[in-house]
């Protein structure tokens, strides 16, 4: 499991991504596609909840997550919340929402475009009417530089991490071996590693499996980070 013993360590490692200014850009685009009447927001993925802080102010909100340590954290940080564990490949949680989201190329997870056509008909059924579905992919194949090492570090008094990540690719797949050092204060230094495998699917086909799931489906090339965009649609 996926940040399972990272979990605390998440926020601080992510600590340079603008939640926030995200979260804005969002409730823009809701009020530009949205039809349904509606506020019952669903955040699939959610993590540790940093989005749903931001968004809880004007919609009513559930975060669900596949990973029992994030959602603790998720629940002690952001009050107000209903947060659920659940697989996004085949949750049913017997309700219907306004928006669904599914950011930081969580998507990815699904790992085959099997699983991702599952995923996205899943989402629909969860959808109102004229209520909308705002997803975050992880890259295509044409975007996705393989072979690039990467770096991240958090540099505070009391703990400093450094992660370095090499990259490749499988067929469809990303494959990101992630090597952890962490350092907290009178402590002896943690080293551990994560594989984290990604579909990589291309837009064309993405489109086409919201369009059979019942969605008035776009990509926005224009997304919240570089390079990887984001789809919308339209519950009909």
């Amino acid at each position: 499991m996926m940040y399972k013993q990272l979990a605390k360590y998440y926020d601080l490692i992510y600590s340079w991504k603008d939640y926030k200014g995200e979260v804005n850009r969002i409730k823009e685009l809701i009020k530009k596609y949205k039809k349904s009447e509606g506020d019952k927001l669903l955040d699939v993925g959610c993590g540790t909840g940093k989005h749903l802080e931001y968004f809880k102010d004007v919609f009513s909100c559930t975060g669900t997550d596949i990973n029992a340590e994030m959602l603790e954290i998720a629940k002690e940080k952001v009050s107000g919340v209903i947060f659920m564990q659940t697989d996004m490949i085949s949750m049913d949680l017997k309700k219907e929402f306004d928006i669904l989201l599914c950011l930081f190329s969580s998507i990815g997870h699904v790992k085959t475009y099997s699983n991702l056509k599952k995923t996205i008909l899943n989402f629909s059924n969860h959808l109102k009417k004229g209520g909308i579905v705002i997803i975050e992919p992880w890259f295509t194949k044409s975007t996705f530089d393989a072979g690039r090492p990467g770096m991240t570090t958090y540099n505070a008094e009391d703990i400093k991490i450094a992660r370095l990540n090499s990259t490749k690719t499988e067929k469809d797949i990303s494959i990101l071996e992630m090597h952890y050092l962490i350092c907290e204060r009178n402590k002896d230094v943690e080293y551990l590693v994560e594989k984290h495998d990604l579909g990589l699917f291309e837009i064309d086909k993405f489109i086409d499996f919201m369009t059979k799931a019942g969605l008035k489906a776009e990509f926005l090339k224009d997304g919240l980070m570089k390079e990887r965009g984001l789809y919308i649609g339209l519950k009909l």
